[in-house]
């Protein structure tokens, strides 16, 4: 059998994750990720780039609100990423054409490509900060100058049950799709390092889940 692809352990959580996160924080996900949209997708017609956006419900949230954005789609999991072109196929099969399904990791973009907005949503949080510093240089690399990186994620526990679930958090998903992250990493202090400044989008789910737009 061929070996898994680095990252593909979501492959074992792609059936059932959208219910589950659902059923935990209701819908602060998704109304964390929709702030970050409404506050920082560029103008026009931007060419993007979504990494980690699991089952596809963010394509529709994009092109809702820019309608001819041209979206490059990076997923590590097979099958998300296969759930991801179900749902675009039956959404929004008039922009086939605008986006770019991509199997792989950050190591599959080329140095070449160039972004005018990132988009990160409930990604960075996987890794353990070496792994985390390589990715986001390698994705501000690809950031064109001044483009928005649009970040939807957990903040700093700030009370005891957001500690206990993170720590639960992180034991599941642990055990499940062996990720490298074993408590919530420095994803801002990583952005602020790479010369870009926040701008507050929101707080959800008691303040446990945070958006943000970083320039």
């Amino acid at each position: 059998m061929p070996a898994p692809l680095p990252d593909s352990g979501f492959d074992y959580v792609a059936a059932f994750y959208d219910p589950f996160s659902r059923l935990v924080y209701g819908r602060a996900l998704q109304r964390a990720q929709q702030a970050a949209l409404d506050r920082g997708l560029p103008p026009d017609q931007p060419r993007l780039l979504i990494i980690g956006g699991g089952s596809g419900w963010v394509l529709g949230e994009v092109l809702r609100r820019r309608p001819q954005a041209r979206i490059v789609y990076l997923e590590a999991s097979p099958r998300m990423l296969d759930r991801s072109r179900a749902y675009l196929a039956r959404h929004y099969p008039q922009a086939a054409n605008q986006v770019n399904f991509r199997l792989g990791t950050e190591e599959s973009l080329g140095s070449e490509e160039q972004f005018g907005g990132l988009i990160t949503f409930f990604f960075l949080d996987l890794f353990e900060p070496a792994r985390l510093r390589h990715i986001m240089a390698r994705l501000g690399a690809v950031r064109k100058p001044g483009g928005p990186w649009l970040l939807a994620d957990f903040g700093p526990p700030r009370t005891w049950w957001h500690r206990l679930l993170l720590k639960l958090m992180y034991s599941f998903f642990g055990l499940i799709t062996g990720i490298s992250g074993r408590r919530l990493p420095p994803i801002e202090a990583e952005l602020a390092r790479l010369g870009l400044h926040p701008e507050p989008a929101g707080q959800f789910y008691g303040g446990m889940v945070e958006a943000s737009v970083w320039r």
